[in-house]
């Protein structure tokens, strides 16, 4: 790089003034006004020679060290198609497969290789695309999603960890189920690992999250699930009724309508199934109620405006 042609000393020039101070112990103020620059400009020169050596004295550009990118005009084409296509990147970070088109701005920012979330959003702005639908009940309580998850039994460590089908393995240990309900305002969390998903079991399972959530100090109202038969049971219905909840139903085939349990559940698995090797899946459960005090006091929401569900709880209730 040119040096300033205003620049009182050269790299080897600040060079000669740095050693003078450090080897012949002069004044770092006293060689400043002899070379004409000031004490200020002195110290920069010796911090940037103690942090990276002589090479460090040279002239940085002057540009910003970080500048708003834009996206070529091939990168934004394919950031609009991926807006509108179905996402099927099977589980990359913080993207569902279930989620129907259009694309949110995280999804297209994936598929365009350095490029950051908020980028495509903005081009999605500025060629006035359609935003992506959400909704959110208002008070807490007027929806809570409910839906089931397959866990895997095992008495040793699995094969997702060692890699070896064969020595990961349990034969015979069979499946239990997680059942979760989520409110939908506030994004609070209840789970229980139950051995099945019989109407029975889900509707003991609903009784006690009604409790727990009304010891929360938060009154239930509706309850959300998809389609399965337990959820489609007389003794489902009966059970809600019972309980003062009206019984609402996702529509057929399209998941996205219970995505908040749908999006509860992933998380649920990578940061508590799955973070850690268990011995067993005894040891996993014992770690879920962990978890969910994690879940609901500690862990930020983005969806939130960062707070933890119990804040934005306690938001809702003042």
């Amino acid at each position: 790089m040119h040096t300033h042609p205003n620049a009182r000393l050269t790299p080897i020039g600040r060079e000669r003034l740095i050693r003078q101070h450090l080897n012949e112990g002069r004044s770092l103020a006293q060689l400043a006004a002899d070379h004409g620059i000031s004490e200020r400009t002195a110290r920069k020169w010796l911090a940037r020679f103690r942090s990276g050596s002589p090479t460090a004295l040279a002239d940085r550009q002057s540009v910003r060290r970080t500048q708003r990118r834009t996206l070529d005009p091939q990168q934004l084409q394919r950031a609009v198609d991926l807006r509108h296509q179905r996402c099927t990147s099977g589980g990359s970070p913080g993207c569902c497969w279930y989620r129907s088109p259009p694309w949110p701005g995280r999804c297209g920012a994936w598929g365009l290789t350095g490029c950051v979330t908020s980028t495509p959003s903005a081009c999605a702005s500025a060629k006035q695309l359609p935003p992506v639908q959400r909704y959110q009940w208002e008070e807490p309580g007027d929806m809570i999603h409910v839906d089931i998850k397959q866990l895997a039994r095992f008495n040793r460590v699995g094969h997702r960890i060692t890699g070896d089908p064969l020595k990961g393995s349990s034969p015979g240990a069979g499946y239990e189920k997680g059942h979760v309900a989520v409110d939908d305002a506030t994004r609070l969390s209840y789970v229980e690992v139950l051995p099945d998903e019989k109407g029975p079991t889900t509707v003991g399972f609903l009784s006690r999250a009604v409790a727990w959530f009304n010891g929360q100090g938060i009154e239930c109202r509706r309850v959300l699930s998809d389609n399965g038969s337990a959820y489609k049971s007389h003794g489902w219905r009966k059970a809600a009724q019972a309980l003062g909840l009206k019984v609402k139903k996702t529509r057929p085939y399209t998941p996205g309508t219970n995505g908040k349990a749908e999006r509860f559940i992933k998380t649920l698995l990578e940061e508590w199934a799955y973070v850690m090797p268990y011995d067993s899946s005894a040891a996993r459960n014992d770690l879920l109620p962990v978890d969910l005090r994690i879940y609901n006091g500690r862990r930020c929401h983005m969806a939130l405006g960062g707070l933890t569900p119990q804040q934005r709880l306690a938001q809702l209730q003042a």
